[in-house]
């Protein structure tokens, strides 16, 4: 597959996580030929929350765009706004919380790549709301 050095946001199809998040994959290597991290949209709607889970390989790095919330990474708990970064080790428990009035943003960049199977689940869906 040779390389997409290009996407646009509104040609690519949103889909749900195991986390329950909103996602849309803006550059994956198994769509767009890039090689080593991903990089994702995620949305969160208001009063909603994400599957506490965790990814044994992927290390990722959320970067919040629009709206605010709480952020849940292992025992600690804090806000996040328009402008915050956090970094995920992997095997650290991670959840986004939506506290806020309007969708909650996050772009994500995970390397290795997102991968399904990488999610481990620490929460039943009951739990989400989403």
């Amino acid at each position: 597959m040779s390389p997409v050095f290009h996407t646009a946001r509104a040609d690519i199809p949103a889909y749900r996580t195991k986390d329950g998040s909103e996602i849309r994959e803006l550059m994956h290597p198994d769509v767009h030929g890039n090689r080593q991290q991903s990089l994702a949209e995620a949305t969160v709607p208001p009063g909603t929350r994400t599957l506490l889970h965790r990814h044994r390989l992927s290390e990722e790095l959320y970067h919040v765009t629009a709206g605010h919330g709480v952020m849940i990474l292992g025992e600690r708990r804090f806000l996040i706004a328009v402008g915050d970064t956090v970094h995920i080790a992997p095997g650290t428990a991670h959840a986004l919380e939506n506290s806020g009035d309007q969708p909650l943003v996050v772009l994500c960049a995970c390397s290795p790549a997102y991968r399904h199977d990488d999610t481990e689940l620490l929460e039943a869906e009951a739990g989400s709301g989403v």
